[in-house]
């Protein structure tokens, strides 16, 4: 589980904007920040860019916001890197699914797999 700040989220909770600002803040974590070597089924590396985050649910509890949301990414299959290998070195389309718990006092959030 990582822990991350995000404070433009925080900030825009309960404006027509708010889904907006948290997929761009999701986004710009990369993969420092998202679980994306986790969520890998079809590669084994994951690609720290074109990262593309679908906010799939938010629900508002008394302390924190919890969101679900489908993160789009890429990855490649690492090979040996010899001349006779097979691997692909071709991106392959990958998605995962978190679960994000921000805190509405601090902007603090955990995010995990779902």
């Amino acid at each position: 589980m990582t822990e991350i700040c995000l404070p433009k989220s925080l900030a825009a909770w309960g404006s027509p904007g708010f889904r907006a600002i948290l997929k761009n803040e999701l986004e710009a974590l990369g993969i420092e920040g998202l679980p994306l070597q986790q969520g890998l089924s079809h590669s084994s590396i994951a690609l720290d860019k074109n990262i593309q985050a679908v906010i799939l649910k938010v629900t508002e509890g008394p302390r924190c916001l919890s969101i679900k949301a489908g993160l789009f990414y890429s990855g490649i299959v690492a090979g040996c890197s010899c001349a006779d290998d097979p691997g692909s070195v071709e991106a392959q389309n990958e998605y995962c699914e978190i679960l994000v718990k921000m805190q509405k006092s601090s902007g603090v959030a955990s995010i995990a797999l779902a």
